[in-house]
């Protein structure tokens, strides 16, 4: 466990009350939430859900993508400190424990140019540190028996929360994937697009569902991968759904529930599936937040839902201010808020 203190930043109350803006006559989340001396203290503790932030975006970068999802993490927190303490948002079900120290590994990407020969494979190597970190923390609460919400990073994250669920567990786990990409692209350096398709060669992921991938971004070479070599990935097109009408969300609601949630499951959030909202790949075409938030609170109340990781928000893009942050923050309630 010493291991883990070093790699995360555990808060206290006296690290967050600064955020919280106080009013008379009212509770804010941040003065109901839980906060653990020690990691050593999570099993025993009656909070079911713990809040991690992973702030990076390493493996956004080493994708050829724009930085930015490093911020997410600090702006959502702000938010979810500040929505209202009720019984309907519930904020004695969750710890906040802190956020994964990405400090050492972000000064190392910062002086890496990105113009140079390898600077892609450089910063996977930085990637691979990260993966560890996450793998071992996620590996850590799910065998306390307590379900993580991580937020923030680059979709490469979804490797380590895969990999520690299922060390955790004794077993492959299942992942529906609200997201436009498959990010399952080849097994070359580790980046933000490849985190589904090397839990899936190390034996992590099972079943893999891909809610509302778009047509116009997934290549030819990675469908016929999918056909040929990975049976288990299936998928719901987001063009199908909200544009030819050949299902309806619903449809693709049960379709991929019946695929994975008959056994442990993670649900994995991009932004880039959002229409209009600051992501590291913003698109003027994706779902709307209602529908985000319908499709979280579907699954939230899967008994086998073993993780939450809502990825690649990135506040320098965002159209409207603090749009990143509120959504997240609605994300969290919904999900907490069964």
């Amino acid at each position: 466990m010493n291991i883990l203190k070093e790699w995360v930043h555990l808060y206290t109350y006296e690290t967050v009350a600064k955020f919280i803006n106080k009013r008379p006559g009212e509770e804010k989340f941040g003065e109901k939430v839980h906060f653990i001396n020690g990691i050593d203290s999570l099993k025993n503790h009656p909070a079911s859900y713990v809040l991690v932030g992973i702030p990076e975006d390493i493996g956004v970068r080493a994708n050829y993508g724009k930085a930015g999802t490093s911020h997410a993490w600090s702006s959502a927190l702000k938010a979810i400190l500040n929505i209202q303490a009720t019984k309907f948002t519930r904020p004695e079900s969750v710890i906040l424990l802190g956020e994964i120290n990405c400090d050492k590994q972000l000064i190392q990407a910062s002086e890496i140019v990105d113009s140079e020969p390898h600077s892609k494979e450089e910063l996977g190597n930085l990637v691979i540190q990260i993966d560890h970190k996450v793998e071992n923390l996620v590996q850590f609460i799910v065998a306390a028996g307590k379900i993580p919400i991580l937020i923030g990073g680059g979709h490469n994250n979804s490797f380590g929360n895969l990999s520690g669920s299922a060390q955790a567990l004794g077993k492959k786990i299942n992942c529906i994937n609200f997201d436009a990409h498959t990010d399952f692209r080849s097994l070359e350096h580790r980046h933000s697009g490849n985190g589904f398709s090397y839990a899936y060669d190390k034996g992590y992921l099972g079943n893999y569902f891909i809610f509302g991938l778009h047509r116009n971004y997934t290549s030819q070479e990675i469908f016929k991968r999918m056909k040929e070599t990975y049976p288990e990935v299936k998928y719901a097109f987001f063009e199908d759904i909200q544009i030819n009408n050949k299902t309806t969300f619903e449809q693709a609601l049960i379709a991929a529930e019946n695929y994975c949630c008959n056994t442990d499951f993670g649900i994995e959030i991009d932004m880039d599936a959002i229409e209009n909202m600051g992501s590291s790949a913003m698109t003027s075409s994706g779902f709307s937040m209602t529908q985000t938030r319908q499709f979280l609170s579907y699954f939230s109340k899967h008994p086998h839902l073993c993780y939450i990781h809502i990825c690649e928000g990135s506040p320098q893009a965002e159209v409207f201010p603090n749009a990143v942050a509120k959504a997240i923050a609605y994300l969290i309630t919904d999900f907490i808020s069964k």
